[in-house]
């Protein structure tokens, strides 16, 4: 018990004492979320504080707006045991996270606050949570592969360090399995995990299975479930991408892992609607889709510091629909995207990655020509067996009638061991390359 009273008043006593007069303002109106306050006129994105009922703890709201002379926020939480006329007060710094290697090894929400029982990390330097916009000319070229840890991926669609690759799914394909597969096998001084608007279960489930061990030092959990605040779930992105930029702006090889863009534009919707902002393509309103553009932009390699930021991002495809807005503004804005297919899945294809449909783009600028001529034929075979599997199963196909496609036949079984891989399992890229190589070579 001493040593805990010890810590606190150490800590009260570095504790800078403020003697300015504090500011504060009243709630007039709560409307569906959207607080209307008097007497505050604090910059947007500025956290603030609201006093409840004596016996309720006090309530944080972020200033997301402002009509009339009076500051429109939105709680980070829920409005119970909100009331009229209660008192609000700025806190911190307007649009300043605080960051620092005291994170490293921790879980927090989108505010900082641990949620892995620990205390609360003691990060004394300041980064723009939404960013800093840089020149195009500060991002340098992709120009080293980055290991993923997954063989297909690292075969056929060969990422690179700074990269930002999107993949593309429906809901229960597999996508958060392969970003766990990622997350443990991918090689990089740091890795920042956000995992916003997923289920409790998901993020409890990566805590006890990635942050044990020698590289829970290097890992960094957000975490902001789906039932929490849409401004606290956009906020949780934002401050992954704080932190992996601080990170990077010291030289360190960062992988940035968002899971999903999905879950943080139907944040975005919410927070647009209640601005009062109209409905565009297929009701996400233009602001929302903007802030998919804006995080991705966040990752890459740095001129100035040498660092990067290698950015995965999934993204729920909508009933499966690979039209839905959200997809197609991130397959535009993205470096690559890899598309899980249902019906691999179905078959109990893992991971059911859809060949034939993903792809790298800078992949042709970091692997050599040999093995460019390997993944090319690889892919073809795969392509032409999907083609004509209808043809074949109804026994409509006559062998000899197509060569290439007798060779897909003959190579099925080889090509789908490669495609497949157990969760367990981590393949490095030299490894990937040299059995892809030996598949291929009975292809000659």
């Amino acid at each position: 018990m001493m040593h805990v009273l010890e810590r606190e008043l150490t800590r009260m006593s570095k504790a800078r004492i403020k003697l300015d007069p504090t500011r504060f303002g009243k709630v007039v109106s709560c409307d569906g979320g959207l607080i209307e306050v008097s007497g505050l006129p604090a910059p947007i994105g500025t956290l603030c504080r609201i006093e409840r009922d004596t016996s309720q703890a006090e309530c944080t709201a972020e200033v997301i707006g402002f009509r009339a002379g009076h500051s429109l926020m939105m709680l980070l939480g829920d409005t119970v045991m909100l009331q009229p006329g209660a008192l609000v007060r700025s806190t911190g710094e307007a649009g300043m996270v605080r960051v620092g290697e005291a994170l490293l090894g921790r879980a927090v929400d989108g505010i900082g606050r641990p949620i892995d029982g620990g205390e609360r990390p003691d990060c004394r330097d300041l980064q723009p949570l939404d960013g800093t916009r840089e020149t195009a000319l500060e991002r340098s070229s992709i120009s080293v592969p980055f290991d993923c840890g997954v063989r297909a991926m690292n075969a056929l669609t060969t990422m690179g360090t700074g990269q930002r690759l999107g993949i593309m799914a429906g809901s229960g394909v597999g996508k958060s399995v392969l970003i766990d597969m990622i997350a443990g096998g991918a090689e990089a001084d740091i890795k920042v995990i956000a995992l916003i608007g997923e289920r409790a279960r998901e993020v409890s489930d990566f805590v006890r299975r990635h942050m044990q061990g020698e590289d829970a030092a290097r890992t960094i959990l957000v975490a902001v479930p789906a039932d929490h605040a849409p401004n606290l779930r956009l906020r949780g992105a934002q401050f992954a991408c704080a932190i992996a930029e601080y990170f990077r702006a010291r030289g360190s090889n960062v992988l940035l892992i968002l899971d999903s863009l999905t879950r943080v534009a139907h944040a975005a919707r919410e927070i647009g609607f209640l601005m009062g902002e109209p409905g565009a393509a297929r009701g996400y309103p233009p602001s929302a889709l903007a802030q998919i553009t804006r995080l991705v932009e966040r990752a890459g390699n740095s001129n100035t510091s040498g660092g990067a930021i290698s950015g995965l991002y999934t993204v729920l495809a909508d009933g499966d629909d690979e039209n839905d807005p959200v997809v197609d503004t991130a397959r535009a804005i993205l470096d690559g995207h890899i598309v899980l297919s249902r019906e691999l899945a179905q078959r109990g294809h893992y991971p059911a990655i859809d060949i034939p449909a993903s792809l790298s783009r800078v992949m042709d600028g970091l692997i050599s020509p040999e093995h460019r001529a390997a993944a090319r034929h690889f892919r073809s075979l795969v392509a032409t067996y999907g083609a004509n599997r209808d043809l074949i199963l109804m026994g409509a196909y006559r062998q000899g009638s197509d060569p290439q496609l007798d060779l897909a036949l003959s190579m099925k079984d080889q090509l789908d061991a490669f495609l497949q891989q157990s969760p367990e399992e981590l393949v490095d890229l030299d490894t990937s390359i040299s059995q892809i190589s030996e598949v291929m070579s009975h292809a000659a």
